[in-house]
């Protein structure tokens, strides 16, 4: 039989090719590859999604190349080839949204908020992120950047006092442990002006102080020299001048042959002693002022010795003739005429030791027999201890550590009401140094506290309105808003860039919740 002739080939349609190699996209109107070239930043149409039948969309609404799924052997030419869609790229989340964000990857972040309740959600952590970016903004005007630290230690490295010229023969700064003398380094050709550190006979180890970590109330140390001190140099004792410590220091200081000093990019111009010391005019003429400026030097002692615990490091002496004050370089604008004697320094902690090598050397025989009935380790009782032994002293009230051991919780002695900040203080003051350690505030709840005394809620916020988590969450949200307004406005003005009051309050309102505040304003307003 002759064979049956060959059936016909079937042709492919046009329609059904298959998918041509190159970009998934172009720009709508202009199917040639090079569009993308010339407008890089207009985003990809939105894909249509796979369940959008083709058929559903008008014709002149329908890309000619669009994306095709490749034919596989299960299918017929002649079947209709299935729409897919192409690969989508993650939707920012809002920490990454700024004003310069297109629209396109906004809109995948818009698309599935139906409600203005996801909107807000979408703000508010943009809110929180803005706070975060410029929080790290002001403090790498606040404390050098870890990069320029360590190109200064390794340039100071081996260096000895040939290296260094000495700016001021006398001391700027005398604390309780040590002498600080304003030194000139050399450094890409610009002098720079750095803090020589002497120590006191009898000082902490400073091998501990080298180890920490940066932070804003903490001295910074970039080298150290062993070397015999130059003749030039003057302490206050070989002046005849009644100095800190004993009389016999600089003397021994002359007979020694070499001695380690350390190099700080901070120069302390007085410490707390000094300035408290020097400052009962202000605290009777501007009470308001000085006790808020009290408010956020304890602030910072709190935020330190929070940064010390973290890396198991105690504070050697916490006292105000141990705490030194920084001018800082950009004071805030607001502050003028009489006022700017008001401005804020960095305080800084300058004494430190190892919480797990020593204990903390007990002040007095009662102090010791008192903290060691209690569970918690000494150092970290101390520090409770001395936080509120300062505010009395800040505040210019007379107490002596005995007497505060002596007195029950409510007998301490009174703190007058001059200003709207004393009678929190006097409440924080009460709860740093009860006697019953169940009721004692820790330095964690202690700075809390002191946010809430400087930036609120205060108690007429619960006046008229019970305190809720809705009411406080609410609040917390609103002045967030209400603070990066207040950058916005004072940017377009003329003045000092925000400095550490704002860093501050940046630090606050970017890490409060509403739970937060509703412990600590059961403390604070009990």
């Amino acid at each position: 039989d002759p064979l049956p002739p060959p059936l016909p080939k079937k042709q492919l349609q046009r329609a059904e090719s298959l998918p041509e190699q190159g970009p998934s996209w172009h720009c709508w109107g202009d199917p040639t590859p090079w569009a993308t070239s010339i407008l890089p930043n207009i985003p990809p149409p939105h894909p249509w999604h796979e369940e959008e039948a083709p058929s559903s969309i008008p014709l002149w609404d329908r890309p000619s190349w669009g994306p095709k799924k490749p034919l596989t052997k299960s299918q017929s030419l002649g079947e209709p080839v299935a729409w897919s869609s192409p690969q989508k790229a993650p939707a920012p989340s809002p920490a990454e949204l700024t004003f310069g964000t297109v629209d396109g990857e906004l809109g995948q972040l818009l698309q599935p908020l139906e409600s203005p309740v996801g909107v807000c959600g979408v703000v508010l952590g943009c809110q929180v992120a803005a706070l975060v970016r410029l929080s790290a903004r002001i403090q790498e005007e606040l404390v050098m950047p870890e990069e320029r630290q360590q190109l200064l230690e390794a340039e100071l490295a081996g260096k000895s006092w040939a290296a260094l010229s000495i700016l001021d023969r006398e001391p700027c700064c005398e604390s309780r442990d040590a002498w600080y003398f304003r030194v000139g380094f050399t450094f890409e050709q610009t002098q720079l002006v750095f803090a020589a550190k002497v120590p006191k006979p009898g000082c902490p180890s400073l091998g501990v102080q080298s180890s920490l970590r940066a932070h804003c109330s903490i001295q910074c140390l970039i080298g150290r020299l062993t070397d015999r001190l130059p003749p030039e140099l003057v302490f206050p004792g070989s002046l005849g001048e009644q100095s800190t410590g004993s009389g016999e220091e600089p003397a021994r200081l002359a007979t020694c042959p070499v001695l380690q000093v350390l190099i700080s990019p901070e120069v302390p111009y007085q410490t707390l002693a000094g300035f408290v010391k020097g400052s009962r005019g202000l605290h009777r003429t501007s009470p308001g002022h000085y006790e808020r400026l009290a408010c956020l030097l304890l602030l910072q002692v709190c935020m330190g010795l929070e940064h010390l615990r973290m890396q198991n490091v105690g504070q050697g002496d916490l006292c105000p003739e141990n705490l030194l004050l920084v001018r800082c370089l950009c004071p805030p604008r607001t502050q003028q005429g009489k006022e700017a004697s008001l401005s804020l320094p960095r305080l800084l902690i300058s004494s430190f030791f190892k919480v797990k090598d020593k204990r903390r050397p007990c002040s007095t025989s009662q102090e010791q027999d008192w903290t060691q009935g209690l569970a918690a380790p000494p150092s970290l009782v101390a520090d409770e201890l001395s936080v509120g032994m300062l505010i009395y002293q800040i505040l210019h009230v007379g107490i002596s550590l005995e007497n505060a051991l002596g007195f029950r919780s409510n007998r301490l002695p009174e703190i007058p009401s001059l200003s709207i900040y004393s009678t929190g203080l006097k409440r924080l003051a009460m709860l740093l140094l009860h006697r019953d350690p169940c009721k004692r505030v820790s330095i964690e709840q202690a700075r809390s506290i002191l946010q809430v005394l400087l930036w609120g809620p205060r108690q007429e916020l619960f006046a008229r309105s019970k305190k809720t988590l809705t009411l406080l969450r609410s609040w917390v949200e609103v002045k967030r808003a209400l603070l990066l307004l207040k950058f916005a406005e004072n940017s377009a003005g003329v003045g000092a860039s925000p400095g550490l009051e704002e860093w501050l309050c940046c630090q606050y309102f970017k890490e409060v919740t509403e739970h937060t505040l509703y412990q600590v304003t059961q403390a604070l307003y009990a």
